[in-house]
């Protein structure tokens, strides 16, 4: 179940951080079975890249690790051939599960595995504000910009401790999930600590540059279907919230696919004037929404009103209705929202 929605974000530090730390690099490395690591439905550069950064550091101190993820075509370029399964069939025998940047209130957001036949400990690495520890070793600091920014501190212990370097193939993935999270460091989550972990990061070989160039590579349908994008695209509220809405039917006159979608709600955010940016995935018998705010507005409350959660500027929900019947229960949680904090 969802924590409530609150007036603020909630990114509060994790008191016990350096301790949680510590404790999940040794609970990681010291197990002596395969680690299985899976992150959420849709993943995004930082669930791709923290999955990659801990798989790769493992098996660097002679562990057993692999990453379970369906790779959207816009990061493939940072997995090897065969170093990522799209899905875990039969759970190995005295396995530990490792579920990173994913919200574990809503275990249907981890995709990869069924849940529902693993009996094994459990670590989740996560900041998501509304994520309520329900994992055996829960690291959850929603004060950090990243999921790659907490598993970069642990892959610190781990390679310490074991006396192994750092090397670019580890470092590269964790900075492209600390990139990717902070809008390549233009969010207002990019703290001075965001910056030191991206600087250490690029110390270990890590190259920004390389990573912002293959990240801003496009196929062409993805221009093509941008044209169905901007021709749904409204404003409503006075200008404050802009929305666009995909269907199946779109994506096929523009030979696209649903992972070409992910990009958009950033694109369309940009437009000025506006508070609240969403795109709506329309699947027929469900919505999924990818909600973005400027600052002053909480997506997170927006989302948690619809069954969903995320972070205060950047939310999302799946709800299991049509968009017809998904389409006023979200203005009706905007306007909650824009009145709450005073722009309407």
């Amino acid at each position: 179940m969802n924590a409530p929605a609150s007036s603020t974000p909630q990114n509060t530090p994790e008191p016990r951080y350096a301790q949680l730390v510590q404790e999940a690099a040794h609970q990681l490395v010291a197990h002596t079975g395969p680690v299985v690591i899976l992150s959420h439905v849709d993943p995004d550069g930082d669930a791709l890249g923290s999955c990659l950064g801990l798989q790769r550091a493992l098996k660097a101190v002679g562990c057993s690790a692999c990453t379970y993820m369906d790779v959207p075509h816009y990061l493939r370029f940072l997995a090897e051939p065969g170093e990522v399964e799209t899905r875990l069939d039969e759970w190995p025998e005295n396995a530990l599960l490792a579920v990173l940047d994913v919200d574990n209130n809503d275990l249907n957001r981890v995709a990869g595995a069924d849940l529902s036949r693993f009996q094994g400990r459990v670590v989740n690495l996560d900041h998501h504000g509304t994520n309520l520890r329900r994992a055996d070793l829960s690291l959850v600091d929603p004060s950090q910009a990243a999921t790659a920014s907490i598993v970069t501190d642990i892959v610190d212990v781990m390679l310490q401790e074991a006396g192994v370097a750092w090397t670019a193939a580890i470092a590269t993935p964790l900075l492209t999930g600390l990139n990717t999270d902070t809008g390549s460091f233009r969010f207002a989550s990019t703290t001075p600590a965001v910056l030191r972990c991206a600087a250490r990061l690029v110390e270990h070989g890590a190259q920004l540059a390389w990573i912002n160039e293959r990240l801003s590579q496009n196929p062409p349908r993805y221009y093509l279907l941008l044209r169905e994008v901007l021709e749904s695209l409204q404003f409503s509220f006075g200008g404050l919230l802009v929305t666009a809405r995909i269907d199946q039917t779109m994506l096929d006159r523009a030979g696209a696919q649903w992972d070409d979608v992910e990009s958009y709600v950033n694109t369309i955010r940009s437009a000025e004037g506006t508070e609240l940016a969403t795109i709506f995935k329309d699947y027929g018998d469900r919505v999924k929404l990818s909600i973005r705010s400027r600052g002053r507005a909480s997506a997170q409350n927006i989302a948690v009103s619809l069954g969903g959660g995320g972070h205060f500027p950047a939310a999302g929900a799946t709800v299991e209705a049509p968009y017809a019947e998904v389409q006023p229960r979200f203005e009706a949680a905007v306007q909650a929202e824009l009145q709450r904090c005073g722009l309407l």
